[in-house]
């Protein structure tokens, strides 16, 4: 290696390792129900090198990227070994999307990917794309992956753009070495489906998301449950909507669970995304809902509108008004780190706590779905803290 070609590699490792090493601050300001972290948590640019460079002078003698990386998001989580980990879809320049794993000492900043991409075994029909996994370590045993699995639609054989969605199912012991199941049956396209950690009336149960295309719900009435008889040979036989859509609302376009709920002592915590249409297109939305510990498809509480929505830089990226959830992390002592991604482009952090996060759930008014009620609630609670001097 000449001296030139080794002082550009060197400058080019110092820069990626200040970028690895790059603390993250919390925001002063917010809303009392989370804490934002100012940087994003993952960035195309935090790929490794290896992944990118050729880094044989002969070979790569202007120190170009042989393989352009695009984005990094919508990641699952899990708290392994004492490490923060996401499942990361990555995006390469080429559009297909693939899945890594990051690691953080602290879960907020310092996330580093494994040396390698995770080798997902293929399917019965091989699939041109998979993404947006969500992990759950089960009772059974497993830490199992669903994923979306996208394959052109050979129904429509001149329109390129048509395809259809299925889930991926895989489970692991490791998160290295992964056991592919058949994907999920189903009668209709499932594009957000996660499986919920405890086994219910003695079966597996899936939180589902019916739609009639790939993009569009159609009759798709919103978040659905199933129970599902055997995970290795998994089909949703009965479907019911436990959280439904509704007209001129965060989710009257559709929406979807997020990662699977967490168990507390007053209910299952759920983060979940709705989508409505606007003048730029589709708006991505997380919002929150609990259900009931004994009946998982019971709502309890849901506060009225949205939880988080993208805001500054988080608002462009290649889809922009985005911001989409399918991996969050309960620590032991109560802290919940909230994964989120803006714009199909970038990871981010926020930072809240079960009992936070409950006390939202459980006094946020709801939606009444009309004008009038919305000023009522707020009338409410102007002549509430009058009341209060």
């Amino acid at each position: 290696m000449s001296t030139r070609y080794e002082a550009m590699v060197t400058a080019l490792r110092e820069h990626h390792e200040q970028l690895l090493r790059k603390l993250n601050i919390p925001e002063e300001f917010g809303n009392g129900i989370y804490t934002r972290y100012k940087n994003p948590i993952l960035t195309a640019e935090h790929t490794p090198l290896e992944w990118r460079y050729d880094f044989n002078e002969q070979e790569n003698p202007f120190l170009m990227q042989r393989i352009m990386m695009n984005a990094t998001f919508n990641s699952g989580a899990i708290k392994w070994q004492g490490k923060y980990l996401l499942v990361v879809r990555v995006e390469g320049a080429d559009r297909k999307s693939f899945f890594a794993v990051a690691e953080s000492p602290n879960g907020v900043d310092n996330f580093r990917f494994w040396e390698e991409p995770i080798t997902m075994p293929e399917g019965v029909i091989p699939a041109t794309n998979v993404y947006d996994m969500r992990l759950t370590v089960h009772e059974d045993g497993w830490i199992y992956g669903l994923f979306c699995v996208e394959r052109h639609d050979d129904n429509q054989p001149r329109d390129l753009s048509a395809a259809t969605a299925a889930c991926g199912i895989a489970r692991t012991k490791d998160l290295k070495t992964w056991y592919r199941l058949p994907d999920l049956k189903s009668k209709s396209q499932q594009r957000n489906v996660v499986l919920h950690p405890e086994f219910v009336d003695g079966k597996y149960a899936l939180y589902t998301r019916p739609q009639d295309g790939f993009i569009d719900a159609g009759s798709g009435g919103g978040i659905g449950w199933a129970l599902i008889d055997d995970i290795e040979h998994a089909e949703v036989k009965t479907e019911k909507i436990i959280n439904a859509r509704h007209y001129h609302t965060i989710m009257e376009v559709k929406n979807g669970e997020g990662p699977h709920p967490i168990k507390t002592d007053r209910g299952w915590l759920h983060l979940a995304h709705g989508v409505r249409g606007c003048a730029s297109g589709l708006r991505y939305v997380l919002y929150m809902y609990m259900t009931a510990l004994d009946d998982p498809t019971h709502v309890i509480a849901q506060p009225g509108g949205y939880f988080l929505v993208p805001q500054g830089i988080e608002y462009v990226g290649d889809v922009m008004n985005v911001t989409f959830a399918n991996g969050w992390i309960a620590d032991p002592d109560g802290k919940v780190f909230i994964y989120y991604a803006s714009s199909d482009t970038r990871m981010h952090v926020a930072v809240s706590t079960v009992d936070r996060l409950v006390d939202y759930c459980m006094n946020t008014p709801e939606d009444g779905f009309t004008t009038a009620s919305s000023v009522d609630t707020i009338k409410k609670l102007v002549e509430k803290n009058r009341r209060n001097g």
